[in-house]
Parts: C-alpha cells; sequence; structure tokens
C-alpha cells in the first residue's frame, strides 16, 4: 500500500547510471583501440558495439537528468488505498514430496 512519504523520501539512480556509463565508455573505447592495434578484428567489433549502446544508453541518462523532477502529488493527496472489490486469494500451498 502507498504510504503517501514516496514523493519526498524517492531517490533517482541517473547520476549513479551516469558515472557507470562514463566508466563503461572509457573502457570500451580502450578495448575497442587496443584490440583493433593487436589484430584482432572481432573483439575490436564487440567492443565497438558495446561502445555504440553505452553512448545510446548515456545520452538517455543526460537527457532524464536535464528534463528535471516531473510532478509527484504532495501532501495534500492521500495515500491510495487497495482495491476492495476483489476478495483476498491465499497464496497456494507448495507441494513438497517427502
Amino acid at each position: 500500500m502507498r504510504t503517501g512519504s514516496e514523493p519526498t523520501t524517492a531517490r533517482s539512480a541517473l547520476r549513479a547510471r551516469f558515472w557507470l556509463c562514463l566508466w563503461g565508455l572509457v573502457w570500451a573505447t580502450f578495448g575497442t583501440a587496443a584490440f583493433a592495434l593487436t589484430g584482432r578484428p572481432g573483439w575490436a567489433a564487440a567492443c565497438g558495439v558495446l561502445w555504440l549502446v553505452i553512448t545510446i544508453d548515456m545520452t538517455m541518462v543526460l537527457r532524464h537528468i536535464h528534463q528535471g523532477p516531473h510532478y509527484q502529488p504532495g501532501r495534500d493527496i492521500p495515500p491510495y488505498r487497495p482495491p476492495e472489490d476483489r476478495p483476498y486469494r491465499p497464496p497456494p500451498p507448495e507441494n513438497r514430496h517427502p
């Protein structure tokens, strides 16, 4: 059940994702260059694809960071109540064989 304090206690992991993307970008760039220089085109291509995926993810993370916080209900909005029109069903018993 929602307690109503989620908007004030929620934290975003976007900055952590940004730093992890940056770390991955450095290693993917290094791997692409190192494997290309040592004559391993397959590994260089794999690192290049990883580099592309990390760059796209980093672009999305930066876009979301620049969008800023989105609407969150304030303290005047009461917590949600669970639906009362459905009866409670206990989970099925576990079938254990001795």
